[in-house]
């Protein structure tokens, strides 16, 4: 972990997110579509750190309203929401927030892999992207779709392509015109072509699938 932050000068802010998102509309006519439909996605940024951790185990297989309800009433439950004050919750308090039996394991693992330093959330922020997925799915709970997702809005890499993520598969089919939902393996070829920005290809398609389901004047939030 010798890697230092000064390794990654290009994290993704609001200018260098306009700018990637000229280019791959410029080289994916698709892609084009998009923005000139719903305009440039939103940065989607969140903050580095445990409660982030937290809400993205949330999410796990389950709608972004309903992960972020939950989220509510967990900060609600526990301010702040620390991992010493996560692990004060017992079963019924967590299952009333929301969390499953196996999210509820998920998160003291993660709460006890911090607090007994096998998880140095700071020190994620200085190191390659391969390492930071080493360090986070050591933690139980912790896949790599969830640390593709810390990596991508926690800490703003720009090169990162969530593969299992539902929802870039159906936008991939409708923004693609595919005959079939696309796997894995098909979007992580596909992606390849958005290469060293795909962590905004991601943000466009996420940015179709969820404006073109918003209702009327109603807003297509990720976060």
């Amino acid at each position: 972990m010798d890697t230092v932050r000064e390794a990654y000068p290009m994290v993704l802010s609001h200018v260098i997110l306009l700018e990637a998102v000229a280019t791959l509309a410029e080289r994916d006519a698709d892609l084009a579509s998009v923005v000139a439909a719903f305009g440039p996605p939103p940065l989607w940024e969140r903050a580095t750190g445990f409660p982030t951790l937290i809400h993205i185990i949330l999410e796990q297989q389950v709608s972004l309203a309903s992960a972020r309800a939950a989220f509510d009433r967990l900060c609600a439950a526990v301010s702040p929401l620390t991992p010493a004050g996560f692990l004060t919750l017992d079963d019924a308090t967590l299952k009333a927030v929301g969390f499953s039996r196996q999210k509820t394991g998920y998160g003291r693992a993660l709460a006890q892999a911090v607090l007994e330093g096998e998880l140095d959330l700071e020190a994620l922020e200085g190191v390659e992207d391969g390492l930071v997925r080493e360090q986070l799915t050591r933690v139980k709970g912790l896949g790599h779709w969830s640390a593709d997702i810390y990596l991508l809005m926690a800490l703003g890499r720009p090169d990162v392509w969530p593969r299992g993520d539902l929802a870039l598969a159906a936008a991939a089919q409708e923004v693609k015109r595919l005959s079939q939902r696309p796997t894995s393996e098909d979007l992580a070829r596909l992606a390849q072509g958005w290469r060293p920005w795909r962590s905004v290809a991601a943000r466009i398609l996420w940015h179709a699938y969820l404006s073109s389901r918003a209702t009327p004047g109603g807003r297509a939030e990720r976060v």
